[in-house]
């Protein structure tokens, strides 16, 4: 028996990681299967990720596809010629892939076309907005997937209205929350930037490209954050995307705002910060649900979110990308609403075990 667990970019691997600790776990007790760890190398930077190797307890990928960047169809079929090598070599039962970037898609649909089983952890999202990338590859993995494993009930929602068999749907929580509730205490211990004190700053994450691509749409979020960092530090990771267009535009003069722009931060320092934030501004998908079982308030910057689940319950409010409206959910967060209402159902520290769990009693009944 055995599985090959693929990885493409960093939140991915705060979402494999904790199923690589599940399997290990089984494998002491059972030598009868195998698993190896594959990166396609889609988004890689060596210091970053051995960062991240580090603070997750990851080893080495066992396979590095090295495919690097590239636009979205070439970047695609770069991973699927590389994958269907590695596969017509390896011969895995099993192809478990995570999360929505391009490597999602591309694996999901080589390992198919060679009548490899499927499974999809983070199954049933949706943003309903067919002019995202990763809405695409999420439509698509889970058309072609044999097992999906949804993170809340309205994700196994979106699947069983699609048409999907509800046996091989699977309600088994989070696993990037697993990763998050294993390294709370490690990431509260360390170090916040120079100048900065706890629950007295803000904190400002941006890389999606329709927000910071445009003039125009970052400028209107700049706007009311740059209002905020006058009363409130404003702690900023830049994504060197972000980076770059705030040079290109001129942006980057803020009379009178504590904006403190830093280098992007590896995952126990960026939990850190966050955890002991008075407020985030995101328009990252994982960070709505990092602060909804934080119980940090958390304001969205995006017109749309395939995790409702983080404002119904959580945190989390949608606040789109005009300025009136982040002005107006800052406001909000201020005065202390949203608080905390509860975490969603099953998001534990559990969820790998179910998945690996089930993926073992799956090959046990198929032989």
């Amino acid at each position: 028996m055995n599985f090959l667990l693929v990885a493409g970019a960093r939140p991915n691997f705060m979402k494999i990681a904790p199923i690589m600790e599940a399997f290990a776990k089984r494998r002491a007790i059972s030598n009868g299967f195998s698993y190896r760890l594959v990166h396609t190398g889609q988004h890689y930077d060596r210091k970053m990720s051995a960062d991240f190797f580090t603070d997750l307890g990851i080893p080495e990928p066992n396979v590095n596809l090295a495919v690097c960047s590239g636009s979205h169809a070439e970047q695609t079929a770069r991973v699927m010629v590389a994958f269907e090598k590695l596969c017509l070599e390896d011969c895995p039962d099993w192809v478990v892939v995570v999360g929505d970037v391009n490597s999602t898609l591309a694996c999901s649909l080589t390992a198919k076309k060679l009548g490899i089983r499927v499974a999809h952890v983070e199954a049933g999202l949706r943003s309903h907005d067919m002019r995202m990338p990763e809405e695409i590859n999420r439509l698509c993995t889970d058309m072609v997937s044999d097992l999906l494993f949804t993170t809340d009930e309205g994700a196994s929602e979106n699947l069983r209205n699609e048409g999907i068999h509800a046996q091989k749907i699977e309600f088994v929580g989070n696993t990037m929350i697993d990763t998050l509730l294993r390294n709370r205490q490690r990431a509260l211990g360390m170090s916040l930037p120079a100048g900065v004190t706890a629950n007295a700053y803000a904190v400002l994450t941006l890389h999606r490209p329709s927000n910071v691509d445009s003039p125009r749409t970052l400028e209107r979020i700049l706007e009311p954050i740059r209002e905020l960092a006058r009363n409130l530090p404003v702690v900023f990771p830049v994504h060197p995307r972000t980076q770059r267009n705030l040079e290109k535009f001129g942006l980057l003069n803020w009379p009178d705002a504590d904006m403190r722009l830093i280098e992007p931060l590896s995952y126990l320092p960026f939990i850190g910060l966050v955890a002991r934030s008075k407020m985030v501004l995101t328009d990252s998908g994982g960070i709505q649900e990092e602060t909804t079982v934080l119980g940090v308030p958390c304001i969205t910057m995006r017109e749309n979110t395939e995790r409702p689940v983080t404002c119904t319950v959580g945190t989390n409010i949608l606040a789109g990308t005009d300025s009136e409206r982040i002005r107006e959910a800052i406001c909000l967060v201020v005065k202390g609403i949203p608080a905390p209402k509860r975490i969603p159902d099953k998001w534990d520290g559990h969820a790998a075990e179910r998945i690996v769990a089930r993926l073992l009693d799956e090959h046990s009944v198929s032989c």
